[in-house]
């Protein structure tokens, strides 16, 4: 019998769902035509609905398994295509690309034990991980910002670069006491983990 975890239609989930339509749109506008101002229109539409969902979610009593799983997939995309659009476009450089994206691997070699577990892919997002994506998020549109000629360019790179490194530490931050939660659930079961030579 279906659960309220299992429900699909719901309002938050719609959001969600658009998020994840947004991003290959979001990077043509990057890189295709370069219309920054419609790019920065949209990755902040992404970020409101971010925190819209969350907030209707709760509120509405429509927290579901999938939207645990599409909410943090579609922040990690659009993480990833402003990566990819700023580095295409020589706005960061490639080491901070290579950073966030070995997070992001690291996590992915939790996912087989949080599976034999029996947690599906992936734990809930905790506040420290929120809170990374929230500083990343405000980072990608000051740099996209600070690229230009305007008398805001400096005042966002400086913005922009503080964002980036509190939002980056957080994100390691994150991801390693997540590694760390994950070891824990695994060896309270006696399953094998990440580092194990067993």
């Amino acid at each position: 019998m279906d659960t309220a975890e299992d429900r699909i239609w719901t309002i938050p989930n719609l959001l969600s769902f658009l998020r994840l339509l947004g991003v290959p749109v979001f990077l043509w506008l990057v890189l295709g035509p370069k219309a920054d101002g419609w790019a920065l229109v949209l990755l902040m539409l992404a970020g409101f609905s971010d925190w819209l969902d969350g907030k209707l979610a709760r509120a509405w009593n429509q927290t579901s398994r999938l939207g645990r799983l599409i909410d943090p997939a579609a922040d990690r995309l659009y993480i990833l295509a402003t990566l990819i659009g700023l580095l295409l476009r020589e706005i960061i450089p490639w080491w901070l690309v290579a950073l966030l994206v070995a997070r992001d691997l690291l996590l992915l070699c939790t996912v087989p034990i949080l599976r034999r577990l029996g947690y599906g892919p992936a734990l809930p997002v905790h506040f420290l991980g929120k809170a990374a994506t929230a500083n990343l998020m405000y980072a990608f549109p000051l740099l996209f910002l600070a690229a230009h000629t305007g008398w805001y360019a400096e005042i966002s790179a400086i913005l922009g670069w503080a964002f980036v490194i509190w939002g980056t530490g957080l994100y390691w931050w994150a991801g390693l006491l997540y590694v760390a939660q994950v070891r824990m659930l695994a060896q309270a079961t006696g399953e094998p983990t990440l580092g194990d030579t067993r």
